[in-house]
């Protein structure tokens, strides 16, 4: 809540967060909406919302004139009778909207500070009326967590949801989730859901949904899209293709990297093309082979044992190898490096630098360590240079074309389904579109 100089104004006109406003300041004159603080907004700052649709702050020393002004708003919060109005047609696709947080599929309310969650299918169609025609959808609402805070647990959560959704009736799923661990999180359900014979498609916003650059209703519309129309029977990320509003993608769940902390297109394809794309109205453009719905498949089933014993280990210029014998010595099962180049760490330097020995006798004692490499794209090689071949004998696994966190997550996933000999011989074998078999080069990846 505001207090000091903002408190005095808004007291003094009347104001209080939700009201709309006349103010002025600089050369500008605006009908704003008084929006509430945050502890990270400085003293002095009040916060609006424009009519544009963002949120802007203004110092008190700049407002010439404030006063409370009449606006007509329709109403953010329609009535039981308007939802019971909504039809919700019947012969559309099921597909289940499985909530775990993140701003999609809810809305803010600015006089109390608080989120609600679209629980009823009516709810969700008043503010996002495009999915009428889309899905019968069936919202259910698992947990409320930001995604950096979620563990394994969790993610066991979310794949029983999914499978129950499924083996009740649903075409298709649609996960929102905070898209900070997004890839890490469906790349555990790649390997979990055993069985998929249908699209499953995780999604969440850069962009909260109050803001006129939102990119929460698109990507919402299109992985609802994917789930009722396609016939993809995979885990996929379905965020926007590139800063406009003009496509969403569909990235391969063990595939998909986020790449920057604040564009909408922060989500990218790692040496893979994305599965599909598509526009907020258009048809469906398939980008590269998938596994396809079938009309006689088995049922799914599910693997989601994890073992949290495993280390994603960044090696760098003056790193102490000693970190290896620190995850042995608190009973670390595996590794995950993340090697530079084609896969290296120091190995004939200086002595003290050297991981050599401490990985081998890491092995030795029953550790499975794996390597990857920094650079992301292309692939590690254990063959090209001697220190390349000198860790290999040691019996680190090279990773192929996985990323860092996709190999972790297999490690982990492997080492909770399987013992340690099949752990290791399946680590750089194929299991869920991970690994290709051959290196891509083509422009899109860059």
């Amino acid at each position: 809540m505001y207090n000091g100089l903002v408190k005095e104004l808004l007291d003094k006109n009347g104001l209080k967060i939700g009201d709309f406003a006349l103010i002025e300041f600089g050369n500008s004159k605006e009908v704003v909406k008084i929006l509430p603080n945050s502890e990270f907004t400085e003293k002095g700052i009040l916060v609006v919302k424009l009519e544009s649709g963002y949120n802007f702050g203004i110092s008190v020393d700049e407002i010439d004139s404030i006063e409370k002004a009449e606006h007509k708003e329709k109403s953010d919060d329609p009535s039981e009778s308007e939802l019971q109005s909504i039809e919700l047609n019947k012969d559309l696709p099921q597909v289940s909207i499985i909530y775990t947080g993140g701003t999609i599929g809810s809305k803010l309310d600015y006089r109390t500070g608080g989120v609600h969650m679209l629980l009823k299918p009516e709810e969700l169609i008043a503010n996002v009326p495009e999915l009428s025609n889309i899905a019968m959808l069936h919202p259910v609402h698992l947990f409320s967590i930001a995604s950096e805070d979620m563990t394994y647990l969790e993610w066991q959560r979310i794949a029983s949801t999914v499978a129950e959704e499924i083996k009740g009736g649903s075409r298709g799923v649609v996960i929102t989730i905070g898209t900070d661990t997004m890839h890490y999180v469906s790349s555990a359900l790649s390997f979990m859901l055993k069985g998929l014979n249908a699209p499953v498609v995780f999604t969440g916003s850069q962009r909260s949904s109050d803001r006129g650059s939102s990119d929460s209703f698109m990507n919402l519309i299109c992985s609802v899209r994917i789930a009722a129309e396609s016939d993809i029977a995979e885990v996929g990320i379905c965020m926007h293709k590139d800063s406009s509003d003009d496509y969403c993608q569909l990235i391969r769940g063990t595939k998909a990297r986020k790449m920057n902390t604040s564009r909408r297109d922060a989500f990218r394809p790692i040496n893979d093309l994305p599965i599909a794309h598509l526009g907020i109205k258009g048809e469906i453009h398939y980008d590269s082979d998938y596994n396809k719905v079938k009309s006689s498949a088995e049922g799914i089933t599910i693997m989601d044992k994890f073992s949290d014993k495993v280390a994603l280990l960044k090696v760098y210029p003056n790193s102490d190898p000693d970190i290896i014998n620190y995850y042995k010595n608190k009973g670390y099962k595996g590794i995950i490096i993340e090697g530079t180049g084609l896969g290296h760490t120091s190995v004939s330097g200086r002595p003290e630098k050297s991981y050599l020995n401490n990985i081998k006798e890491a092995i030795d004692s029953g550790m499975i360590i794996g390597m990857t490499s920094q650079c992301l794209y292309g692939r590690v090689n254990s063959k090209v240079y001697t220190n390349l071949r000198l860790l290999s004998n040691a019996g680190v696994v090279y990773c192929e074309d996985m990323t860092p966190e996709t190999a972790y997550i297999k490690l982990g996933w492997l080492l909770g389904n399987y013992n340690r000999d099949e752990a290791r011989q399946l680590l750089n074998k194929n299991i869920a579109g991970e690994i290709r078999d051959r290196t891509l080069y083509d422009e899109f990846l860059i």
